[in-house]
Parts: C-alpha cells; sequence; structure tokens
C-alpha cells in the first residue's frame, strides 16, 4: 500500500523540477522504482513517469518502501553525465530515518562491507569476507522517547546500504520488513530527503528536497 500522501497526491503534484535535462520527483513509500521481473507487478515510478514525459531515462533507483527525491534524465547525454557522477561518488545524497531505540552519541560513521544473503536475497548482510566497501555517516535530529531520528548520508551506494548498517548497529529502521520489526510503524520509516549533483547542462551545482511525511 502507498504511503497516506501518495494516496492522495497525484503525479503532478509529486513533480519536484523538471527543465530541458532533468525530471525531479517524490517516490511515495511502496512504489517500484522499476518495474518487478515478471510475473511481478509492472507499475512504478518510472512507468508513469514515462507516461506524461516518454523521454525520460532512469538515473538511479530507491526500494519501494523508501520515499523521496529521485531523478531522471530527459536525454542520453544527461543520463550519461548523472551516471558519471553516481559512479564516482560525486552526489550528495541525506535521508531522514526513525530508528528503533536510543542511539548513543550524536554523530558517527558506519564503515562495514555488504554482500547479498543469496539464500535469502534481495536481503543483504555484513560480510567481512567477501562484502564491498560499505560507509554511512549519521547524525541525531532528534530523540522521540523509544526512537531516535537521523539524518543518514551514505558515502557509497549498496543495495539496501542504510538500512542493513542501522540493523548492525543495533537500531532498524522503523517499520522495515526484512532487518527489523514490520510492525513497528506503519510503513518503512526512510526517506530521500536531498539530492544535490552538478547540472548535466553547464555544470551548475543544483540541490532538491522533498519534505519528510513521518
Amino acid at each position: 500500500m502507498l504511503d497516506g500522501v501518495a494516496a492522495g497526491a497525484s503525479l503532478a503534484e509529486r513533480l519536484i523540477h523538471a527543465d530541458g535535462a532533468l525530471l525531479v520527483w517524490e517516490k511515495p513509500s511502496g512504489l517500484l522504482s522499476v518495474p518487478a521481473k515478471p510475473p511481478g507487478p509492472a507499475d512504478c515510478l518510472e512507468a508513469r513517469v514515462r507516461a506524461a514525459f516518454p523521454e525520460a531515462l532512469l538515473v538511479h533507483r530507491l526500494d519501494r518502501d523508501t520515499s523521496g527525491v529521485m531523478v531522471f534524465a530527459r536525454t542520453r547525454l544527461a543520463q550519461r553525465h548523472l551516471g558519471w557522477q553516481f559512479e564516482r561518488r560525486q552526489v550528495a545524497k541525506a535521508y531522514v530515518a526513525r530508528v528503533a531505540g536510543a542511539v548513543r552519541g550524536e554523530a558517527g560513521r558506519i564503515a562495514l562491507p555488504l554482500a547479498c544473503d543469496w539464500p535469502n536475497r534481495p536481503r543483504q548482510m555484513v560480510c567481512h569476507d567477501r562484502g564491498r566497501p560499505a560507509v554511512t555517516d549519521w547524525r541525531v535530529l532528534a530523540r522521540e522517547g523509544g526512537a531516535t531520528r537521523l539524518e543518514l548520508r551514505p558515502l557509497t551506494g549498496r543495495s539496501h546500504q542504510l538500512r542493513v548498517h542501522l540493523a548492525a548497529i543495533g537500531h532498524p529502521i522503523l517499520g522495515d520488513p526484512f532487518y527489523g520489526d514490520p510492525g513497528a510503524a506503519d510503513r518503512l520509516q526512510l526517506h530521500a530527503a536531498r539530492i544535490g549533483f552538478r547540472h548535466p547542462d553547464g555544470g551548475a551545482w543544483v540541490a532538491f528536497a522533498a519534505p519528510v511525511t513521518f
């Protein structure tokens, strides 16, 4: 099920920015970024965006249950330019998450290598033998009784990185069906709040944000 905001917001209302090279959207929780493999659902943000903008090209993805800012290119050149920035870790990303428990300290870094948990895929796991380096910086935004609200800045882009890293330090993201207690919240409490990069047309630094809805 899509989150409450998704249920009442049209695709047009979720458009954050549009120009000749870029389309920036707010993806709701519960909607796939791209179609699932058959016989899974074909409905996804990519298909909805292309219905309105047939030239739209995928640049990156968010997990189905993660909400927030997602960028599409409108030309092949823009797609290559943005893909190059993602590959070289030149894109600044900031997430907001609510996690279980009281996190000790005010800021820190999690550096734990990650690998696919093949018998249980798409789950990922910490693996020091064959895992790929993964680094997440965090800082406390608020303390909310039995939970902590964090800003997360992934310095690498591994699958499920934020979810696995927080679970590994004993503070799973609330509502996480893979790495925590799905009953702890009505949805995964993870939101891609901001993204910044060099605009593919001219190279100026641009940044886009979507408000947190939990």
